[in-house]
């Protein structure tokens, strides 16, 4: 059992260096004999209690991809003690909201509930893990639901794919079909097939629960403890292998498609050219990871970033411009992600390139620096405003190995970074002949997605081949960029009312 004291979060507006903690938030962590992990952290007079469980989940084994797709829809409809209809009836006595997530290698169960109704919440809880129940009718919606919607993926998971097994080689992230099951294999499944797969993958072995509560956290631990106690079962192996690199394998992937209505980073949003390039990224727990975090804002990381000036105010080639860290159990990568008018693939990639190789050759100013770190340290807070926040950020902490007061170390790292310490991160990971430039086209017509050919296949070129795209038109000026979370990867949003 450990303990742990992390900072809450502080009020009023945020100075340039990144506030210290004005108050402590005291935490508890066992693991049960279950192997289910613990974290409580007590929030003093909190009106509600928040909930977060984190299965592994990921889709490395392709006879599973259906039924995982399915169970997903289908937990928490049923039980063998409630239809749909009474669970939510429970919920409702209870004043609880109860939400599922899937990521790209977890599972999450998210519960808000009233603080009388903590108790009752975990026995809710319990009974959808311990006792599931998939009815043929709600199976059967589920799979209704899969066969209306698009199988094919977009545009843009087939080029961060291309890149991927191009900067890492052959990875379940990577694959043609990135985990998605066929649609013959989903409707021909049946209740008994989830009930199989609920007894390996939901299992407390490898999973963690964060509950955020005004209760004192050991009351906290001992409930967690007597409700879920006969909840077993040993981990599920569904977790996602590292890369076979460390750090990508730098060149150029080339995907070209002639037209199609989902050709952007919005499924909705069609005809556009895609940028994304895949660069070496420095993990969240390493303690260069702060001035590192640091070039990545300088580079692209908010709406008056270097990328977005450049690319989208001055030339017009981009409406969405990033850069962001992505992480998870595979690796760490720098991904900068950019879309525009159809045939300026090329161009933007020039740009992109151009500015990467300025700040790793020249690094930032100053000025830069502390716009950034004032810009984390506000957008931290921002992002952790709400408990439902603090306790997804938690959860991200404890599936990451994170201990619960990492935050306050990091605020200091990124107070405690200088100008030449940013300068240097970005000259060992910003340079662009590290990194995989990938880009796609849809070609000069908009043909629907059925009726069009399929895309061809990714192909590599060489890493010298220079841009060959015309520029693009301007874009309407009020078409702004998707700045990322310039928070830490452990550091999620809240996945409150999200589908899976």
């Amino acid at each position: 059992m450990t303990r742990a004291r992390t900072a809450a979060l502080p009020t009023g507006v945020p100075p340039t260096v990144p506030p210290r903690a004005v108050g402590p938030r005291t935490t508890l962590s066992a693991v049960l004999p279950t192997g289910l992990r613990v974290l409580a952290a007590h929030a003093p007079a909190a009106p509600l209690a928040e909930l977060r469980l984190v299965i592994p989940y990921a889709r490395t084994e392709p006879g599973l991809a259906a039924a995982q797709e399915l169970l997903a829809a289908c937990l928490g409809t049923g039980s063998r003690d409630r239809t749909r209809q009474g669970i939510a009836d429970r919920a409702a006595d209870l004043g609880a909201e109860l939400s599922t997530v899937v990521t790209a290698e977890s599972l999450i169960l998210s519960v808000s509930v009233l603080a009388p109704g903590l108790p009752g919440a975990l026995d809710l809880l319990a009974e959808l893990l311990l006792r599931p129940r998939y009815e043929e009718g709600e199976v059967a919606l589920a799979q209704r639901r899969a066969a209306a919607a698009p199988r094919a993926p977009a545009p843009r998971v087939r080029l961060r794919r291309a890149a991927l097994a191009h900067g890492f080689g052959p990875h379940p992230l990577s694959s043609e079909s990135g985990g998605t099951a066929p649609l013959l294999d989903v409707v021909s499944l049946v209740p008994d097939d989830l009930l199989a797969l609920h007894a390996r993958a939901v299992v407390p072995g490898g999973s963690s629960l964060v509950v955020l509560a005004g209760e004192e956290p050991d009351a906290v631990l001992r409930l967690a403890g007597e409700r879920l106690a006969a909840w077993s079962g040993d981990p599920s192996g569904l977790t996602l292998p590292s890369f076979a690199r460390a750090v990508p394998r730098p060149g150029a992937v080339e995907l070209t498609e002639p037209g199609s209505s989902e050709a952007g980073w919005g499924d909705a949003v069609g005809g556009q050219s895609l940028v994304l390039t895949v660069g070496p990224g420095v993990p969240t727990a390493d303690p260069l990871h702060a001035p590192f975090h640091l070039a990545q804002l300088v580079l692209g990381g908010y709406a008056s970033a270097r990328l977005a000036r450049q690319v989208r105010d001055r030339l017009g080639l981009a409406y969405d411009v990033s850069a962001g860290l992505r992480e998870n159990g595979a690796g760490s990568w720098l991904e900068i992600a950019c879309a525009g008018a159809p045939g300026g693939a090329g161009r933007i990639a020039a740009e992109v390139t151009r500015c990467l190789r300025d700040l790793a050759e020249d690094g930032p100013s100053r000025a830069e620096v502390d716009r950034a770190r004032a810009y984390a340290a506000g957008f931290t807070r921002f992002a952790l405003a709400t408990r439902a926040e603090e306790a997804s950020a938690l959860a991200g902490f404890a599936a990451a190995g994170l201990e619960p007061g990492w935050l306050d170390g990091y605020r200091d790292r990124l107070a405690a970074a200088t100008p030449e310490q940013v300068a240097e991160a970005a000259a060992r990971h910003l340079a662009p002949d590290r990194a995989v430039v990938a880009t796609y086209e849809p070609g000069p017509t908009a043909a629907p997605a059925h009726t069009g050919p399929r895309a061809s296949a990714p192909r590599a070129v060489p890493p010298d081949a220079g841009p060959h795209a015309p520029a693009p038109k301007t874009v309407p000026p009020h078409a702004g960029p998707r700045a990322p979370a310039p928070t830490p990867a452990a550091l999620p949003h809240d996945q409150k009312g999200a589908r899976p």
